[in-house]
């Protein structure tokens, strides 16, 4: 067959499909409906040429897009039509279209204010009606017998709509969302294996983006329906896949630890081990590769703080156990990078298959992570989600438990990070109860961010989940049996920091009352320590700790005299912090005159642990304190003094939900076409 080809030239001449004809025609205003009454029957036969028609669009101006806006109502309400046929390739065709012209038209608004993607694409004339329509046929599939793939793109398309744009307050559409709630047909996805694997991490996005929309202004049903959910299975479907997103973010970060061979050997050791000597700096960002192949982690840690904040149902799935990490839903599309495999799990032993795992010991491992990094903003941001998370969950009684069950126990692998002083190899965890886990969570952050850049507000709400921790245990005289020496070591260890670096702290933070913090969380170990510490030796320990590391307290209580004697904004705060002291310095001077006189009776000048102690045994009986009350009180969290954090999270998982959404939309439409096609030749 002979082959045209164009003068002068060697190629082929391009014929344009009929689709895109069409396209061509329709945007230059041409009606296509006037000669031919079946025209859109036939038209939604066509499989559709996506980014054909998204150039067409772009290629108008606005004022083009403005007059074409009748033809685009049309054909967005022709889609919707579609959408209610049983004809599986009108359906999916009629769902490619309808997406590709809201992802195109959310992009215009963004380039151009002028730009009303509600008038563009519905209109103001029965628009209600149109978008009603559009989600009762959206509800219908979802809850119908209808494939999966075909469910997938209908939960894209709500997706696309949830986020064409950042701040969802300001996105005109999904107030139809609000009027036509499809809380329940999401919600059942998540009950069932199948269906949860399938889409379980894309529903647990939606679900998180229209919760946050308009908190503050009405009564999104959204929030009001999580905040009742009490269906088990649906709770627990929920946390599974906030545990498999998680989970894969831990495993990235722990499995490029071990490099890519899965050995390294000591040369990777000892290179870990430099690197790390390095890390210290503050200039210097943290090495943590999990982080850099994370890619939809941060709308899940929103989805778990929306839960554990608005659900206290949600508190029995923290706890609910699994064998293996495996048998959760399968992680979001991309989260590890080609060219990583799954890190071997057999050199991890806290990240076992054999070890029995749940939501709270992989969150856990995931704050370990994102606490280990706090020089950006968005890392700050992040760090400040884990806490105010972790804030949620301590404040409830049956999670916190379930955290001191002495018969729930697990080794938990906390990412730590690389010091000069620290093992080369990472000691096996111990097994014990998840609140000893936080504890040394807690422990972790307050050593390791002693820097020049001192995240104050972090410190603040790590100190909040503490007291509240330790609330819990002296209500419900719970003994955590644990050597509980190294939280007093970091505590003192940021005490002496403050009074060291008063001066550059003062111009950022009020460190004064995060030092009432501190000496408050002593005062609540030395007034109710024996009711809830171990042993009597651990309340012994204690007051070894305060003696032994008197100066911290004295250059402490100097300072807050100082700036409390003197005319400045932080008089008032530092006189209260001169007055909570008044324990911790009848401690030191009731037993440091003693010590004293035991060693030069004994004619001693280095004393040992033991001997110290001893003396404390014996003159406890002529110690005088006085009874401090509400030491463990707090103010239970509101997310009014968060809600700018969280709207921030919010945009950013929405911009990153965006860019992801083509390629994950496309391999969607992609298994739809095909199953139509199989169904038409059925």
């Amino acid at each position: 067959m002979a082959t045209r080809k164009r003068s002068g030239s060697g190629s082929k001449r391009h014929l344009k499909e009929k689709v895109v004809q069409i396209y061509e025609s329709f945007f230059r205003g041409e009606d296509l409906t006037s000669d031919n009454p079946t025209f859109w029957d036939e038209f939604f036969l066509l499989k559709p040429k996506i980014p054909q028609l998204e150039a067409e669009i772009h290629k108008l101006s606005v004022e083009q897009l403005l007059n074409m806006k009748e033809s685009i109502n049309l054909l967005v309400t022709q889609c919707i039509e579609m959408l209610g046929q049983e004809h599986h390739i009108r359906l999916v065709y009629a769902l490619q279209t309808l997406s590709a012209l809201m992802i195109t038209m959310y992009q215009r608004t963004t380039q151009d204010n002028n730009l009303n993607v509600k008038v563009v694409l519905i209109g103001t004339e029965n628009a209600d009606v149109k978008m009603q329509k559009l989600f009762e046929h959206c509800s219908t599939m979802l809850s119908g017998d209808v494939p999966d793939s075909l469910k997938s793109m209908v939960i894209k398309l709500l997706l696309v709509i949830a986020t064409g744009i950042d701040n969802i307050d300001d996105n005109p559409l999904v107030e139809y969302l609000m009027l036509n709630s499809l809380f329940e047909p999401l919600i059942q996805l998540l009950c069932t294996s199948t269906e949860r694997q399938q889409h379980g991490y894309d529903v647990v996005m939606l679900l998180m983006f229209l919760v946050n929309y308009k908190k503050e202004e009405s009564a999104n049903p959204y929030i009001v329906k999580l905040s009742i959910l009490d269906d088990e299975l649906a709770l627990n479907g929920y946390g599974q896949v906030i545990t498999a997103a998680l989970n894969d973010f831990v495993m990235s970060t722990f499995g490029g630890m071990q490099g890519g061979s899965g050995g390294g050997g000591w040369l990777s050791s000892l290179t870990s081990m430099v690197g790390g000597i390095f890390l210290t700096s503050d200039d210097t960002q943290p090495v943590v590769r999990g982080q850099r192949n994370s890619g939809g982690e941060e709308g899940m840690l929103l989805a778990l703080y929306e839960a554990a904040h608005l659900n206290r149902n949600f508190m029995t799935t923290l706890a609910h156990s699994s064998a293996a990490a495996s048998s959760a839903p399968p992680s979001p599309p991309a989260t590890l990078p080609p060219h990583q495999n799954p890190p071997n799990l057999t050199q991890i032993q806290a990240l076992d298959n054999e070890q029995p795992t749940n939501l709270l010991v992989t969150f856990f491992q995931y704050c370990s992570i994102v606490m280990a990094d706090t020089r950006s903003e968005a890392s700050i941001n992040k760090c400040s989600l884990c806490f105010i998370t972790l804030t949620c969950i301590v404040e409830e009684q049956f999670a916190n438990s379930i955290m001191h069950d002495q018969n729930l126990t697990f080794k938990v692998q906390l990412y730590r990070l690389p010091m000069r002083h620290r093992k080369i190899v990472p000691e096996e965890p111990p097994s014990q109860p998840l609140a000893s886990t936080l504890i040394d969570l807690l422990v972790e952050f307050t050593m390791c961010h002693l820097l020049k850049k001192f995240p104050g507000e972090l410190y603040s709400l790590c100190l909040g989940v503490l007291v509240r921790l330790l609330s819990y245990q002296k209500r419900a005289r719970v003994r955590l049996a644990r050597d509980w020496r190294p939280l007093w070591a970091a505590l003192i260890a940021l005490l002496k920091f403050l009074v060291a670096n008063d001066t550059a702290l003062l111009r950022r933070h009020n460190i004064f009352l995060m030092a009432q913090q501190v000496v408050n969380i002593f005062n609540i170990f030395i007034t109710f320590g024996d009711t809830f510490l171990p042993t009597p030796a651990s309340y012994d320990q204690l007051y070894y700790e305060l003696i032994r590391m008197h100066q911290v307290f004295d250059n402490l209580f100097y300072m807050a005299l100082r700036y409390s004697t003197g005319d400045g904004e932080f008089k008032a705060e530092a006189l209260r912090l001169a007055n909570c002291l008044v324990n911790v310095r009848a401690i030191i001077q009731h037993f440091s005159p003693k010590i004293e006189s035991w060693l030069a009776s004994q004619n001693l000048s280095t004393p040992t642990e033991d001997q110290i102690l001893e003396v404390v045994r014996k003159n406890y009986d002529s110690l005088i304190l006085k009874l401090q009350e509400g030491l463990e009180g707090y103010e239970r969290y509101s997310e009014r003094q968060h809600r700018e954090l969280v709207a921030r999270e919010a945009r950013g998982a929405a911009a990153a939900a965006r860019a992801r959404g083509p390629r994950l939309h496309a391999a969607a439409c992609a298994a739809a076409t095909a199953l139509s096609h199989y169904s038409a030749i059925a």
